[in-house]
């Protein structure tokens, strides 16, 4: 049987009515695991790589990825930059990816559980507006580094994930 729960106190309630119809060994094995399950709950499992991002500014165009074409940018203004270490030679233009910051040298920088979904556009290194810091992970547009930090710094510490 499987059981979905809405709540911590759903699992220690349902975990209290199943002690009477067990042995005794399991009985003094069910709060230890009752205990993790209601516990785990509290904590983000990561699902993605950890880097780090920076932001820059327009010009925009042109870009490594795709020129002078402006309808490489997404409607939203939700673009970035590879840095060497997702560029895969090029392979990576119109990729999509989910960023998250976790954190940076000010503490709240970042906006709480808020991921956003970008397009690789262009390559970090040779774009044609400078980045805010150097090698990092990917360098998000204006708009995208807004998206997720709540105060303007140099660089932050990302969760990033392909889609």
């Amino acid at each position: 049987t499987i059981h979905i729960y809405e709540s911590s106190h759903d699992i220690l309630f349902t975990c209290f009515l199943s002690v009477s119809k067990m042995d005794i060994k399991k009985r003094l094995l069910l709060p230890f695991v009752c205990y993790f399950l209601s516990v785990s709950q509290f904590f983000h499992v990561c699902h993605g790589d950890v880097g780090t991002a920076a932001q820059y500014s327009p010009p925009y165009l042109p870009t490594a990825c795709f020129g002078e074409d402006q309808t490489q940018f997404p409607s939203s203004n939700l673009f970035a930059a590879a840095g060497d270490g997702i560029w895969d030679n090029g392979a990576s233009c119109g990729r999509q990816y989910l960023v998250r910051c976790i954190s940076a040298s000010q503490p709240g920088t970042c906006v709480p559980d808020q991921t956003i979904q970008v397009k690789i556009v262009d390559y970090a290194p040779t774009a044609l507006s400078p980045p805010s810091a150097q090698s990092t992970t990917i360098v998000l547009s204006e708009t995208a580094f807004g998206g997720i930090t709540n105060i303007p710094m140099d660089s932050i510490n990302i969760e990033f994930q392909q889609v």
